[in-house]
């Protein structure tokens, strides 16, 4: 009695405003699932926080389940480049949801753009006075 796995990648963007979460195929071409902070939530301050995130993850737990998937290697990806290099509140709450939902997590990666010194960062040499 040999089950099959089938494995996918979960992207999960987490901003301080905003938590997206696409799971796809291993190549990242056929997208199984897409949620958001957004979708779960009214109110748009909400929208980065944890429980909003952990909403959006097990809503594309499912979607992806459906679909036959089940297992999963996390890319958490934040903003990048000249904005935060640290992704927001809501990616550990969402790590946490696609376990509860009975995915099996494989790898958890960090793939946030790193700029080696590309355009120039906004607020000026002083920086942004308040």
């Amino acid at each position: 009695m040999s089950t099959k796995e089938k494995w996918g990648i979960a992207h999960i963007y987490a901003s301080a405003n905003n938590t997206i979460i696409t799971i796809t195929d291993l190549t990242g071409a056929e997208t199984f699932a897409k949620c958001s902070g957004g979708m779960v939530v009214d109110q748009d301050s909400k929208q980065g926080s944890p429980y909003a995130a952990m909403e959006a993850a097990l809503k594309a737990a499912e979607q992806a389940m459906a679909k036959g998937i089940t297992g999963v290697h996390v890319k958490i990806r934040a903003p990048g480049g000249h904005k935060s290099k640290h992704p927001g509140k809501g990616a550990q709450g969402a790590i946490r949801a696609l376990t509860r939902a009975g995915l099996r997590i494989g790898k958890i990666e960090d793939v946030t753009p790193i700029p080696h010194d590309g355009t120039k960062a906004p607020g000026g040499k002083r920086g942004r006075r308040i």
